[in-house]
């Protein structure tokens, strides 16, 4: 045989020379619970090795990321039932303490990269992305909701918003409302491909923000998020998000749907993010805690297979252990 290519697996060095695919700390997001109040660090029973954090224990845990390599978090708020509404004002309200953790981390970690959430679930006490007339989600209406928050948030210092609501022509609205407020600045990341997806339940969880059940209101949320079932209608989303001015698009949940992360690197000249949800993290902690799996070995091939299918950013709550593997083995995985 004159072609053999075992040669280039022989060795371990000779391995690292045919590697293709390197996935860095500072290409993960790091997902962050916030609470009010002090010395809190709850874990979410559903996602084991996560917490909801108050701002004073926080900030220390960033710190030790960002000496890890580790930059950009993205911030999501578990928020008191007294402060949601049918419209969800305190997301922009100057009292709102997701807002003001934002600005206190950015005031003492200048150099993180705080990503926000654009979407009225955590503060609309109907658990839903968009407001709820008659039983139907109002697009329009809560896009005016959407731009308000979006100026919020960056007035608190966020660098980069992520619209994770799935309203049509969210990102259009939200652009402008930040260009008009001379927020030129701040970037967009889409939450395009956003699927109805079984794999949200310990977000959800840590968050309290499940669609609630009652009278004229939508049981789940299959008229904003995309079908499962469906990968070409994720290049009609991509191509709307890129033409209203999305810096950076993602696709959610990750595993399921490495081949709509390729569709979209392969089409699009913007960065593809990818989020690694909460139920598939807690697969494979599960699968690992009853001795299936190995984690140390498992963790990491898996965020390898999403960066190699396309996606340039992964948002993971792995994100700080993989960063503490890269420092322990120096990047080689193999």
């Amino acid at each position: 045989m004159l072609i053999r290519t075992r040669r280039n697996r022989q060795s371990k060095a000779v391995r690292a020379l045919n590697r293709e695919t390197y996935l860095m700390p500072e290409q993960l997001v790091y997902p962050l619970f916030l609470m009010d109040g002090k010395g809190i660090k709850s874990e979410v029973p559903s996602l084991p090795g996560n917490y909801r954090w108050s701002l004073d224990l926080l900030l220390p845990e960033i710190e030790s990321c960002l000496e890890l390599g580790l930059k950009s978090f993205i911030l999501f708020p578990a928020v008191e039932a007294k402060y949601k509404d049918k419209t969800g004002t305190h997301g922009y309200a100057s009292d709102n303490y997701y807002l003001k953790v934002a600005s206190e981390i950015k005031k003492r970690f200048p150099e993180a990269c705080l990503i926000s959430d654009v979407a009225l679930d955590p503060y609309n006490i109907d658990g839903h992305d968009g407001v709820v007339r008659n039983g139907k989600i109002v697009n329009d209406e809560t896009l005016d909701i959407l731009a308000k928050m979006a100026v919020a948030q960056a007035e608190a210092g966020f660098d980069i918003l992520g619209p994770s609501d799935m309203m049509d022509g969210r990102i259009r609205k939200i652009r402008e409302a930040l260009d008009d407020s001379d927020f030129k600045d701040v970037g967009i990341m889409a939450y395009t491909a956003k699927y109805a997806s079984a794999f949200y339940g310990p977000f959800r969880d840590a968050l309290d923000s499940a669609p609630v059940e009652g009278k004229d209101i939508p049981k789940d949320k299959k008229t904003y998020q995309m079908d499962p079932a469906n990968k070409k209608e994720a290049l009609r989303e991509a191509m709307l998000d890129y033409n209203e001015g999305a810096d950076f698009m993602m696709v959610k949940p990750a595993l399921n749907y490495l081949d709509v992360i390729h569709l979209m690197e392969e089409n699009f000249d913007i960065p593809i993010a990818a989020y690694h949800v909460s139920g598939e993290c807690a697969m494979l902690i599960a699968a690992c805690r009853n001795g299936w799996l190995d984690f140390d070995k498992a963790m990491p091939e898996t965020l390898l297979s999403i960066h190699r299918a396309g996606a340039q950013i992964i948002l993971t709550y792995f994100a700080k252990k993989y960063a503490e593997m890269w420092r322990e083995r120096q990047g080689d995985f193999g």
